[in-house]
């Protein structure tokens, strides 16, 4: 049974709180949160102890921390729970900053302790089965990749200042879907971005709309489309074409009731929100960590991969400013 301590928590934190506890070969035994009071809460949920960071990290009884705590500090978390001989799940991104988070891999690396970032859409049974058929060859050589990732509204400005913009926060998801897909990373990325949903986006310095293209040094190319807002509801669709045919993941929708009249076709809308889109994603994720911690396999998401995701969000970012594509080597 794999003892777990829970850093941070907030929403993102409560998932992984119900993923943890379900799981039969982990226990949640302690949360931490910078707001005391909210630890309390949630630990009172899950009928498991509040207590500091500090002591959950230097606490030998347990075996791994899950840390869903604010970007600035996961880097930080990471090296102290790893120091400590703990195994670690990180919620994206690695860091805000490129440059820590490759200190970071640097420290942490030959440590050998698991470290696996929390990119959960790999997961999503949809998008897994997608690239388990990909793996197959069942529509020959990947040659075109497209991703669409749209919110339903956009978060609060207080959020957006904080969060290190759409490419470290939102597309970062994304920006690792296309490296799982395409089995690599791209060597170029362009981007175009605007601020257009919000204008109070725009004066915190973020963008709230945005298209990046990813160039592989084989030819093949991928397309990720983000907006802040799709008044439909949570829209996440992945198409893959291949050079034998396409593959394609559609929309978890509210309900498959169909109504078919003169008037026309009609159908449900998408799921609205990720808590209703990706939990089994969660789950899974939490399964594979648990799994490969206890049973000493490879992880399926690795710091690598982390930082991997976030030279393309920097690249990303240059794009968007200057206008020009941007090296991944470059940065």
């Amino acid at each position: 049974m794999l003892k777990v301590g829970l850093l941070g928590a907030g929403r993102i934190a409560g998932v992984h709180a119900t993923a943890i506890s379900s799981n039969p070969g982990s226990a949640l035994v302690a949360v931490s949160d910078y707001y005391p009071q909210n630890a309390e809460k949630l630990a009172a949920q899950y009928t498991c102890e509040a207590r500091t960071t500090e002591e959950i990290i230097a606490d030998p009884s347990i075996d791994a921390v899950l840390i869903a705590t604010s970007t600035d500090t996961h880097s930080d978390l990471i090296e102290a729970a790893t120091a400590a001989g703990k195994a670690v799940l990180c919620e994206k991104p690695v860091d805000l900053s490129l440059e820590r988070a490759r200190a970071c891999l640097a420290k942490v690396g030959p440590s050998g302790r698991p470290v696996m970032i929390g990119f959960n859409r790999r997961f999503d049974p949809n998008f897994s089965a997608l690239k388990a058929a990909a793996n197959r060859g069942e529509v020959g050589k990947a040659e075109l990749l497209s991703i669409t990732s749209f919110d339903p509204a956009p978060p609060p400005v207080a959020y957006i200042k904080v969060s290190g913009g759409i490419f470290r926060d939102m597309m970062i998801h994304d920006f690792d879907m296309a490296n799982f897909l395409m089995g690599g990373t791209p060597v170029s990325v362009s981007a175009a971005a605007s601020s257009i949903v919000d204008p109070a986006i725009g004066a915190a310095g973020d963008f709230d709309t945005a298209v990046v293209t990813l160039t592989y040094a084989d030819g093949r190319i991928a397309v990720i489309k983000n907006s802040r807002r799709a008044v439909y509801g949570y829209d996440q669709r992945v198409e893959l074409l291949g050079s034998d045919g396409l593959l394609q993941a559609q929309n978890m929708l509210e309900n498959t009731v169909v109504k078919s009249t003169t008037a026309g076709v009609t159908g449900a809308k998408p799921t609205y929100f990720f808590l209703e889109r990706y939990m089994p994603a969660y789950a899974a994720e939490w399964a594979a960590f648990v799994a490969a911690v206890t049973e000493g396999t490879a992880l399926p998401v690795t710091l690598e991969d982390g930082v991997a995701a976030l030279a393309m969000a920097e690249a990303a970012t240059r794009s968007a400013k200057t206008g020009q594509p941007v090296r991944i080597a470059d940065v």
